[in-house]
């Protein structure tokens, strides 16, 4: 018998194993096996298929070395998932099983150990000499040897009541721990004696490392007038239609919706998946839906462990796996079995869009296949939907439904636009304050009310530069500006990581004239410390939440009103719940307004008016304090009246006309190479076969912004397709160009890869 496997690896297609006789009685499609693959190195692999179809003479076939899983971890539908995503997303399938698994289901390859090992915990219990009801006389004989040993009499007459051992019933489990914390007589001593002596035995127990919630679930809140209508109109239109959008302003009670059809859900007897895009944002949602379900539900997300996420991995397999899971773009990868709804909120988020390393898969999408895939229903969320969500919605791809209101009628938050450039001129700044924002906080602050302020880039300066000859240091590797983060006192690459020391003067010129332009959260957050000492001041960005808890700690703090203002990154802007928070800031517009993307306005009004949406909850209208040089461009206005048609309309006319999603598809292909010159080369012979193919689809190649990262000079051709042409005809001819090209040696010393749909 042979097996077809997958393995981990960035090659097209499965391999053929010799299976041995010994394993195939217990070997199934979805096992993990370990295989051996290439010279001395071993794979944790998944088997897709057995046979009897011997491959060609002459071809030689490895045995697989052993099998690791009685049961399959992998369903028959992960793996037409996973041939979608890299049919689709033209990679390897190897990419996406790297990307799907845990990591703790892999095994390293020279010592073939597992990298997941349970954790376990030692218990106590009567060994069979003194266990069952026809012992009893013999454990009191027992008991009376040790009246001249009183400690290991005393320890075993604690186990005695600990284990239940004379009520008559199932006995208790006793753990080690449990009986020594609950002795106070020389524990370890006496229970190593008595084991020593045969009355007592240690034995292994294996924990889990899921902690279940001490919450109890309760009800849920009954809906208002206006939510049960859009309730009412989602599960209407998925009568006709399997994907639907709820377009609800920000604050006007979305998840109070996504609960109640949950519900309903789990009463079907169905799994759910919701989806949210930032890890930020899992630890309130994860709060309010622990109230209503209790352990019923699953959270899911890279903060956890490789161990923590197998376990869920296999709950999730077992005969009680979770009825919802909570988590990002990586829970579309989780077995269901029963899966009937699928939430994603916050739809627009580029953050659903992986983008580095393979495979570039968009969650958003691939949850919508993953539903179509057991019959289930989607439901899309967000206050300023993509464009592309929202055209198919109002195209009758997808249903739409739209709340227009707050909820309980709360008011939006008035947005003032300041603008910064005449107040420069004038010299009222106060650093990159103007006075009205400064005005705004110190007035929420008297009356014991929040503030957030948004900036979106970390560090303190993103560029220093010398006043006097204009050096500006460079990373070595990156074709980019060094950003200057003070608390580290460095200089930091935010495209390799690499860090470096800042000079004390300029190398160039030997002046000791440096500056810093442009601003980060580190230097809002300084500024605002020498601004307004008495607030207490956090900030949440990349560098402050590398930590597990750091996210929940920062939350936390401001959610009890330990902190006044939170400064962050946009990982501020998206739904997270204050009750207090009366006043937003947003510093510097500009810095997301001058873009070279076809989506950079579309980007900024969703970052803008997400940000805003996190001011005037309850009984007291919010004030959104908007800061740009640039007032009037038509999205600052757009975003300052809660215009998204007039801002779609917009959109939908410029990508029209210059041929953008929704109109065409779009793929980039990247070339990456060390040697600038044979690069370019490479890349116009590529660009010369696309056109033959493809004709005026084809452009470039071209320079990206940053044209070199690690050390690696990249090129970008793009391919725009209309929709009417089939994408997998494209795919086939683009992957058999490349692998013609590359047995040609055109290709040597350069890397490609395809971004599918870029976002």
């Amino acid at each position: 018998m042979f097996a077809d496997v997958l393995v981990p690896l960035p090659l097209f297609g499965r391999f053929t194993y010799r299976l041995p006789d010994e394993l195939a009685p217990c070997t199934v499609v979805g096992s993990r096996v370990i295989v051996p693959f290439g010279q001395k190195r071993h794979y944790t692999g998944i088997v897709t298929r057995l046979h009897h179809d011997a491959p060609a003479a002459g071809i030689t076939v490895k045995d697989i070395l052993s099998l690791l899983d009685p049961q399959p971890i992998i369903l028959e539908g992960q793996l037409r998932l996973w041939q979608w995503i890299a049919d689709y997303y033209l990679c390897a399938e190897g990419d996406v099983m790297k990307a799907a698994l845990p990591g703790g289901f892999n095994i390293e390859s020279s010592t073939l150990e597992q990298h997941y090992r349970p954790r376990t915990e030692q218990y106590v219990r009567l060994t069979s000499s003194f266990s069952g009801s026809g012992h009893k006389e013999a454990l009191s004989k027992a008991l009376e040897g040790m009246r001249r040993a009183p400690r290991q009499e005393a320890l075993m007459l604690r186990f005695l009541e600990l284990s239940g051992y004379d009520a008559g019933s199932t006995p208790h489990e006793v753990s080690r721990h449990e009986l020594r914390s609950r002795d106070d007589t020389s524990g370890a001593t006496a229970l190593g004696t008595l084991v020593k002596k045969g009355f007592l035995e240690l034995y292994d127990v294996e924990i889990s490392r899921l902690k279940p919630s001490s919450l109890t679930p309760g009800m849920l809140a009954p809906l208002t007038p206006v939510q049960q209508t859009a309730f009412a109109q989602i599960k209407d239109l998925w009568q006709h239609h399997d994907v639907c959008l709820l377009h609800g302003v920000t604050s006007s009670g979305k998840t109070e919706i996504y609960m109640h059809l949950i519900q309903e859900a789990i009463a079907r007897g169905e799994q759910v998946l919701y989806m949210l895009p930032e890890i930020a944002l899992t630890s309130q949602m994860q709060q309010r839906l622990r109230r209503v379900f209790g352990n019923r539900l699953g959270v899911y997300h890279s903060k956890f462990s490789d161990a923590e996420r197998v376990e869920i991995w296999r709950k999730q397999l077992s005969s009680e796996p979770y009825d919802v899971i909570l988590g990002v773009r990586s829970s579309v990868f989780l077995p269901y079995r029963r899966l009937g709804l699928v939430i994603i909120d916050e739809e627009h988020e580029n953050s659903y869009k992986q983008q580095e390393p393979a495979p570039r898969y968009h969650a958003r999408n691939v949850a919508i296949v993953l539903a179509s895939q057991f019959g289930a229903k989607a439901l899309l969320g967000s206050a300023t939907p993509s464009v592309e969500s929202y055209y198919n919605a109002t195209s009758g791809k997808y249903g739409l439904v739209t709340l227009s209101e707050r909820y309980q009628s709360v008011q939006m938050p008035q947005i003032e636009v300041v603008d910064v450039k005449e107040l420069r001129r004038k010299r009222r700044m106060e650093g990159n304050f103007s006075p009205q924002l400064i005005a705004a906080i110190r007035e929420a602050l008297s009356r014991g009310e929040q503030a957030i302020l948004f900036q979106n880039r970390r560090g303190y300066a993103p560029v220093v530069e010398c006043a006097t000859c204009g050096w500006v240091p460079r990373c070595q590797r990156c074709d980019v500006s060094l950003t200057y983060h003070r608390r580290l006192g460095q200089l930091v690459c935010h495209y390799c990581g690499n860090v470096y020391r800042l000079p004390a003067s300029c190398p160039q010129c030997e002046e000791s004239n440096l500056r810093h332009i442009g601003l980060g959260t580190e230097r809002i957050e300084e500024e605002l410390h020498a601004l307004i000492p008495e607030a207490r001041i956090d900030r949440m960005d990349l560098d402050t939440t590398r930590a597990k808890t750091a996210y929940d700690r920062i939350l936390d703090n401001f959610a009890s009103r330990h902190t006044d203002i939170l400064i962050g990154t946009q990982m501020v802007s998206k739904g997270l719940d204050f009750a207090h928070v009366s006043v937003v800031g947003i510093i510097d517009a500009d810095t997301m307004l001058n873009f070279p993307d076809f989506r950079s306005y579309e980007r900024a009004y969703q970052l803008m008016a997400q940000v805003s949406g996190r001011a005037g909850r309850r009984d007291r209208q919010g004030l959104v304090i908007l800061q740009t040089r640039s007032t009037d461009i038509p999205v600052v206005s757009q975003v300052r009246h809660y215009d998204f048609p007039g801002l779609f309309a917009d959109q939908l006319t410029e990508r029209q006309a210059f041929g953008y999603p929704p109109f065409t598809r779009l793929i980039y292909l990247y070339l990456r190479g060390r040697d600038e010159r044979r690069l370019s080369e490479a890349a116009i012979a590529v660009k010369q076969h696309l056109d033959t193919l493809f004709g005026s689809r084809v452009l470039g190649p071209e320079a990206p912004p940053v044209a070199r990262v690690q050390g690696l000079y990249i090129r970008k051709i793009m391919l725009k397709l209309e929709l009417g042409y089939h994408p997998r005809t494209a795919r086939q001819q683009l992957q058999q160009l490349l692998s013609e090209m590359s047995a040609q040696g055109q290709l040597t010393g350069i890397v490609t890869h395809f971004d599918v749909d870029p976002m």
